[in-house]
C-alpha cells in the first residue's frame, strides 16, 4: 500500500482515478489500484474512452459479436462494458462503504448537453445498460442539464455532475439534487440507495484567469496568478458547508439521505511552473473526492504531502475572487466561456470516437 496514498486517504478524501480502458481492466491494473494505491472509484468522459478505444484490439471481438447495430448504439454498449466490469471490481469497495465510494461513472452524450428531456432518456438507458447499483451517470451542468439532474435523482438512479466552474452554478447544482431527492421521497423511494457527487473543475480555472492577468500585465495582477483555481475551490466547499448543514437537507437525511459530495475535477496542472501534485496537497478535506489523471497520482504516490484541511477557508477564496475583480477579471465571463469550451471539447472528443468505431464496425462489416 502506497503511504502517501494512504495517508491521503486516511485524512478523508476518496481518492478515484480519472481514467478507464478495457486494457486497464483485463491487465489487471485496475485491480492493483484498488489494493495498493487507495483507489476507490473511477471517472469517464468522452475524451477518455475516445483514446481507449483507438486500442481497436480490445474492442474488436465485442464488435464482431454485436452483429449489425448503428454507432451509437455500439458506443454505448462498449462503454457500459467496460464500466460494468469496473463496477464488479469495486463492488467490495462499494459494500465496505455503503455506497460512498467503488463508484464508477459513465457520461450521456455531449451532444446531449442542451437537451434535457434526451439527458434524461438517455441517464435511464445507460443506468439499464450499466446495470449495477455502483454505476454514476454523469449529467453536465448546463441550464438544461439542471433539470435532466433533478428528474434523474428523482427516478432513484445515482449522478455525477459534471462541468462545474461557479459558485453559482454549483449552488444551482446542490438545489437540483436536493430537489430530486424530494421528489424521490413523495414517490416512497429509499433515499438511502440514492449518490451523487458534484465534479468542481479546478486547473482549468487557473488556465483561463492566468491568461487574463498576463495580458492586463500589471504587478498587481501577475501576483494573482495560478491561485484562483485553489480560490474558488474554497468558497465551493463552504458553499457545500451552508447547504448540507442546513435544515433543508436535515430533513432529507432524517429520511436517509446522503449528501452530494464535492468532487474535485481537473486536477493534473497545466502549468509546467506549478507542483505536479498542487491541486491534491491543497484540496484536502474530510468527505470530499479527488479524481486524478494517473500522471498526477503517481506524482503524488512518489513525493506528494497531504496539505492542511482546507474546512474553513471559504473567506480566504471570496478575498481571492475579490482581488481579481479587483484587477479587471471578469469572472462570471470565466465561468460561462470554461463551461462552453468544456461542452465544446467533450463534443470533438465524442465525434472522434464515433469515426474511430464507425471505422471499426465498417472495417467488419458489422454497421447498420
Amino acid at each position: 500500500m502506497n503511504p502517501r496514498l494512504k495517508a491521503l486517504a486516511d485524512a478523508g478524501v476518496s481518492i478515484w482515478l480519472d481514467d478507464l480502458s478495457r486494457g486497464r481492466i483485463t491487465s489487471g491494473d485496475l485491480a492493483e489500484k484498488i489494493a495498493e494505491d487507495s483507489v476507490t472509484g473511477v471517472t469517464t468522459n468522452p475524451s477518455i474512452f475516445a483514446a481507449a478505444l483507438t486500442n481497436g484490439a480490445d474492442y474488436a471481438d465485442q464488435l464482431r459479436d454485436l452483429g449489425p447495430v448503428d454507432v451509437d448504439t455500439a458506443i454505448k454498449q462498449l462503454c457500459a462494458t467496460d464500466v460494468r466490469n469496473a463496477c464488479d471490481l469495486f463492488a467490495g469497495c462499494y459494500a465496505a462503504s455503503g455506497g460512498y465510494d467503488g463508484r464508477v461513472s459513465i457520461e450521456v452524450a455531449p451532444t446531449l448537453a442542451m437537451n434535457g428531456p434526451a439527458t434524461v432518456a438517455q441517464a435511464a438507458e445507460l443506468h439499464g445498460l450499466v446495470g449495477r447499483e455502483n454505476v454514476l451517470i454523469k449529467i453536465p451542468a448546463t441550464k438544461p442539464g439542471l433539470p435532466a439532474v433533478t428528474a434523474t435523482i428523482a427516478a432513484g438512479i445515482s449522478v455525477n455532475v459534471t462541468l462545474i466552474f461557479s459558485e453559482n452554478r454549483y449552488r444551482e447544482v446542490m438545489d437540483a439534487y436536493l430537489t430530486g431527492l424530494e421528489q424521490a421521497a413523495a414517490a416512497g423511494r429509499d433515499l438511502s440507495t440514492i449518490h451523487s457527487v458534484a465534479s468542481f473543475f479546478i486547473s482549468r480555472v487557473d488556465t483561463e484567469i492566468d491568461k487574463r492577468l498576463t495580458a492586463i500585465g500589471t504587478d498587481e495582477a501577475l501576483a494573482l496568478k495560478s491561485k484562483a483555481g485553489i480560490a474558488n475551490a474554497q468558497v465551493a466547499l463552504a458553499a457545500y458547508e451552508e447547504v448540507f448543514g442546513g435544515e433543508r437537507f436535515a430533513k432529507l437525511a432524517a429520511q436517509g439521505a446522503n449528501r452530494q459530495r464535492p468532487l474535485w475535477a481537473s486536477t493534473g496542472t497545466k502549468d509546467p511552473s506549478l507542483s505536479d501534485t498542487l491541486y491534491v496537497t491543497e484540496l484536502v478535506a474530510d468527505g470530499v473526492v479527488n479524481t486524478m489523471p494517473e500522471k498526477t497520482m503517481n506524482a503524488f504516490a512518489d513525493h506528494g504531502e497531504v496539505g492542511e484541511s482546507m474546512v474553513g477557508k471559504g473567506p480566504d477564496g471570496v478575498r481571492h475572487l475579490d482581488a481579481l475583480d479587483a484587477v479587471g477579471i471578469d469572472l462570471d465571463d470565466v465561468f460561462q466561456v470554461l463551461e462552453d469550451e468544456g461542452v465544446a471539447k467533450f463534443v470533438v472528443s465524442w465525434n472522434e470516437l464515433v469515426a474511430s468505431v464507425e471505422g471499426a464496425m465498417t472495417g467488419a462489416g458489422r454497421q447498420g
